[in-house]
């Protein structure tokens, strides 16, 4: 595989889920850290050279090829790996996971979360505040749904860690930090202390 660069800010889930999954691969990363808060990634030269699309994470293969979207940098590492099914009906209902991460659950656990951690609810503006409690609501149904998926497996697909665990792990372990209390969700704590077992594994902070 070519050289891997990992443009990120690593306090993010999402720049977390590519280093989880580069390393229960035994994949190398070069890190490169941009500091969202300061406009890092919205510079001429990251959006000439990274990602036009200004944000992060964005995975670089080689010289040239970039990819951003961190469920599909997950996948691009994985490919052809255990983590990602065999089988044509489970690989696809792994991306089903995967599509939901990002549409019905990021955008409300994962946004609460830099809220609360770098924007501070007190200096939300008038329009973020009006969308607090929708976001709190969609939220707890995202973990409602997934601890009800639980309770009757011990992981999103098959019978061991695929990318889908991988990728609704990032942030729903640091959950709490956005105002989610985790503790009336038995099965995605004991889901959590499993991925978190896994050999291989790292936490956000590496």
């Amino acid at each position: 595989m070519a050289a891997l660069v990992l443009h990120e800010y690593a306090a993010s889930g999402n720049c977390y889920k590519i280093r989880l999954t580069a390393a229960h691969l035994g994949l190398e990363l070069e890190r490169r850290e941009y500091d969202i808060m300061k406009g890092e990634t919205r510079t001429p030269a990251f959006l000439s050279q990274v990602n036009a699309n200004g944000r992060i994470p964005t995975l670089q293969v080689g010289t040239d090829d970039f990819l951003p979207e961190s469920n599909a940098a997950c996948f691009y590492l994985a490919d052809g790996s255990d983590l990602i099914p065999h089988d044509r009906f489970e690989r696809a209902d792994m991306l089903r996971w995967l599509f939901w991460e990002q549409y019905n659950h990021e955008p409300n656990v994962a946004t609460l979360r830099f809220w609360a951690k770098w924007v501070g609810f007190d200096h939300l503006s008038a329009v973020q505040r009006a969308n607090l409690p929708a976001k709190q609501a969609a939220g707890e149904a995202a973990l409602a749904l997934m601890d009800e998926h639980l309770g009757r497996r011990d992981w999103f697909v098959i019978d061991r860690l695929t990318l889908a665990d991988i990728a609704l792990y990032a942030y729903t372990h640091v959950a709490e930090d956005g105002g989610f209390s985790l503790q009336p969700y038995l099965a995605v704590r004991a889901w959590i202390d499993r991925v978190a077992a896994q050999p291989g594994h790292i936490p956000i902070t590496a």
